[in-house]
Order: structure tokens, then C-alpha cells, then sequence
């Protein structure tokens, strides 16, 4: 339940950077947790081709919605790339995350930032998203969808999410993508309960209710 208190096959997975990994020019970047028991650590990021930005101003506003939902939460970050997300969930007191990310430096530097904090409750798959949703799962409170742009992976996700047992009874689904592709299609039970524009990207939380 929710509490209230391009051809490289990598990119298929790598979603989300952070700034100064995206302008790295091949080094490493660092990503930042805002808030939290962490609150102002930088971390470093790999920098690999497919990871693209996440500002500090998107991340704050989606936390900021789920501030009430995560302590004790279950949560998925379903294309981790510098693990931003599940980062900034741990350090808000989610009780257990699990991380894919297709890109192996990229799954190692999110494991080491684990390891640097003796964050023991969290998890990396280096895997790809959609074998791994193809399974049958557990069931997350909150789960993180930001799939690298324009590679038509928003649509199975979703589906494999659905399907295969990955969403608690009133699971949280954030969903980040580029503006250009509008609403993405969502099972009916989905409700969009919050809903933001940044540049090109647009992002939305919804609330999945039983069927």
C-alpha cells in the first residue's frame, strides 16, 4: 500500500542524468540529493551516451508531490541512469529500492554511490528494463518511468508494469517524457493527479486505483 505521511543498445535503458554529467564532455559528472537524511551530498555520475538532464527544479517539484508517499515505500526506478531518482527516495526514508539500468559503468557508479552511503536496502539490476518487467513481479508503491526519448519504450512499460504485478493497489507512477508525444496512453484505473512543463519535457504523477 502507499503511505501518506539511436542504435547503441544502451540507450534503450539510460535515461536520466544530471546537468554537469550531461556536459562532461566524457569525464563524470556528480548528481545531487536535495533533501532528506542526505540532504546536499553530490554524488558522482557516469557520463554515458543516452543520459540526458535532470534538473534539480523537476526533481524538487516531483519530490515535493510525493513528499507524503514515501516513507516506508516500496520503489522502482525503472531507468535509473545516475539514479537520481532512487537516490533522493532513499534519502527520504523509502524502505527498499530497486534500480535497472542497462548501461554497465552506469549500473556500477549507482552501486559504488550505494555502497559510499551504506545504503543496504537498495538494489541495481544491470539489466534491460523490459526483459526484466517481463517477469512477474512485486509490487512497488512508487515507480520511476523516465525512458530515454524517442525509443517507443513508454507504451510496453506501462503494459509489462500492468500485467505483470510490478503495481501496488494504489501504486504512484511517476512518468517523465518529451513533450512532443502528449499524454501517454494509460490503463483506465490510471489517474493523472499532477501534471508539469519544463522545456521540452513533460512530467506527470499518477495514482492507480484497484480495478
Amino acid at each position: 500500500m502507499v503511505r501518506r505521511n539511436p542504435k547503441n543498445p544502451a540507450n534503450r535503458n539510460t535515461g536520466r542524468g544530471n546537468a554537469s554529467a550531461a556536459n562532461a564532455g566524457g569525464g563524470s559528472g556528480f548528481v545531487r540529493i536535495i533533501a532528506g537524511k542526505w540532504r546536499g551530498r553530490k554524488l558522482p555520475v557516469k557520463n554515458v551516451e543516452g543520459l540526458r538532464p535532470t534538473t534539480d527544479r523537476v526533481k524538487e517539484t516531483v519530490f515535493n508531490w510525493l513528499a507524503a508517499d514515501l516513507y516506508e515505500a516500496r520503489c522502482l526506478d525503472v531507468f535509473a541512469g545516475s539514479g537520481g531518482l532512487g537516490l533522493e527516495a532513499l534519502s527520504r526514508q523509502a524502505e527498499q529500492v530497486i534500480l535497472l539500468e542497462l548501461d554497465k559503468g552506469a549500473a556500477t557508479q549507482i552501486s559504488q554511490n550505494l555502497n559510499t552511503l551504506k545504503a543496504d536496502n537498495a538494489t541495481v539490476h544491470n539489466t534491460d528494463a523490459l526483459s526484466y518487467l517481463s517477469n512477474k513481479g512485486q509490487p512497488f508503491d512508487v515507480v520511476f518511468i523516465d525512458p530515454p526519448f524517442r525509443k517507443d519504450l513508454l507504451n510496453d512499460v506501462i503494459s509489462k508494469l500492468e500485467q505483470n504485478g510490478w503495481l501496488s493497489h494504489k501504486a504512484l507512477i511517476y512518468i517523465e517524457a518529451e513533450k512532443e508525444l502528449g499524454q501517454p496512453v494509460v490503463p483506465t484505473h490510471w489517474d493523472m493527479i499532477k501534471e508539469k512543463h519544463a522545456g521540452q519535457v513533460s512530467f506527470r504523477l499518477y495514482q492507480r486505483e484497484e480495478k
